[in-house]
């Protein structure tokens, strides 16, 4: 076993930090695809093309963030087994995978563009921008199967310990990505189209490199052509683990969509600034995302091999890791946020800065919320209890419920900007009470291991 790969033994924080730098850096690259297609968008087309671009980001988590959701359960027993040393069980559940990722990804592009106009009117899109949305989304959604193959390839890679080659790969789509929008959107001319072109192929691009990395190059991973094939009771012990998971974004993304029909309101000013303010608070979400992947992948290998004990004092430690962290960058958020939302724009616009800065302020004072979010559901999900991300998901739900339908009505725009925070919360306290359950059953497998090692 690879030094890099081995998170079952030695210091475990150092193995958790050392795993999560790549994978920050490969969360970067890959939301540079939104984020540049937003920057071009903003600052070559129009005001409208940006408004256009972010109003189906909620669509978008509702669209992919299910099928996202459900195939994120398949690589649990991949973590699993490798912890428990059986490679011939890590490469059928990633073969198993795979196959379900690809059928899953075509099934939802035939519903995708069969329901985008429905949503986007749904969620009250302004005339004015309802047509560029479309001709977005018709486009981009094209790129569904290929994101969540090579989403699977990389959760594959990093259930196995390994999350540099990603990085990698990554860094290769992002780079043709940002060329092709210059190219597309700015040369020729191609508006939101073309910002949507340029990230179909980056995204082939990234299925392709993962996928070679997997299939031929990751010796803890021997896929053959037997494991591919559908193997109902395999594919449905991993669907099962995933289901709460797609649930969760599921429902999220439903709250979301409300909260975007009450942004919707405020009309395309409110909405690109929102929209471009909503980028930069998601960059530095990263560092703290960045670790819960890690903790994912980290507590599901122990727990394969039953390192309980090891399990308990890590997580402890990983919870005041990113609350310094959260702190860190609610401080970063508050000061480059303004600056660099005027990114977006090709001339100043007092309403989009206004909306922008509203929101970044609100966001900033709550970043230790989301740090907990982060940390609690990445064990929960390491350790197989997917369903606690079902509850977590009802909690945002109904937290961006309230805000759009209860309280935008009587303080307007403030409202929307802490609803993520309200979220969060909701979030937040079943998560915990679910854990710290969890906790005391751990601490007393590890005391009846270490009786049992003793005797």
């Amino acid at each position: 076993m690879k030094k890099e790969q081995d998170m079952l033994n030695g210091n475990a924080m150092k193995s958790i930090i050392i795993f999560s730098l790549p994978i920050m850096l490969s969360s970067l690259l890959q939301y540079n695809y939104s984020l540049v297609d937003n920057i071009i968008v903003g600052r070559y087309v129009s005001t409208d093309a940006l408004a256009a671009v972010g109003n189906v980001g909620a669509i978008n988590s509702f669209v992919i963030g299910a099928a996202f959701g459900l195939t994120s359960g398949f690589t649990i027993p991949v973590a699993h087994a490798f912890g428990a040393k059986d490679k011939r069980r890590v490469s059928h559940y990633s073969g198993s995978s795979v196959t379900v990722a690809a059928v899953i990804g075509i099934f939802i592009v035939a519903v995708a563009l069969l329901l985008s106009r429905p949503l986007l009117k749904l969620i009250k899109t302004p005339d004015e921008i309802i047509d560029l949305s479309q001709r977005y989304v018709n486009v981009l959604y094209l790129g569904i199967p290929f994101q969540m193959l090579s989403n699977n390839f990389t959760a594959i890679s990093r259930a196995v310990g390994e999350s540099k080659k990603p990085l990698y790969f990554f860094m290769i789509s992002v780079g043709v990505n940002f060329v092709l929008d210059l190219l597309f959107v700015k040369q020729f001319g191609w508006g939101v189209e073309g910002a949507a072109w340029a990230t179909l192929v980056s995204e082939i691009i990234a299925a392709v490199l993962t996928g070679v990395y997997v299939f031929r190059c990751n010796e803890n991973i021997k896929i053959t052509a037997a494991d591919l094939k559908p193997d109902f009771k395999t594919m449905w012990e991993q669907i099962k683990l995933g289901i709460p998971v797609s649930l969760q974004f599921t429902i999220t993304a439903i709250g979301s969509m409300c909260m975007q029909t009450a942004i919707n309101g405020f009309g395309a000013n409110v909405i690109a600034g929102f929209t471009a303010a909503g980028r930069v608070e998601n960059l530095t979400n990263i560092p703290m995302s960045g670790l819960g992947v890690a903790t994912q992948t980290f507590v599901g290998q122990n727990y394969g091999a039953k390192n309980y004990r090891r399990i308990t004092d890590s997580v402890r430690n990983i919870f005041i890791l990113d609350l310094f962290v959260s702190v860190a960058m609610s401080t970063t958020l508050y000061f480059i946020g303004p600056p660099m939302v005027r990114l977006f724009m090709t001339e100043n616009n007092d309403a989009i800065m206004s909306a922008a800065k509203e929101y970044i302020l609100a966001t900033a004072q709550c970043y230790s919320m989301v740090a907990i979010l982060f940390v609690l559901r990445n064990t929960l999900q390491g350790l197989g209890f997917t369903y606690s991300n079902m509850i977590a998901g009802a909690g945002e739900f109904f937290g961006r419920i309230a805000v759009a339908f209860v309280f935008t009505p009587l303080i307007g725009f403030k409202a929307v900007c802490y609803a993520a925070p309200a979220a969060w919360l909701l979030a937040d306290i079943p998560l915990a009470i679910i854990y710290l359950k969890k906790h005391k059953y751990f601490l007393s497998l590890a005391k009846k291991n270490n009786i049992q090692k003793n005797v």
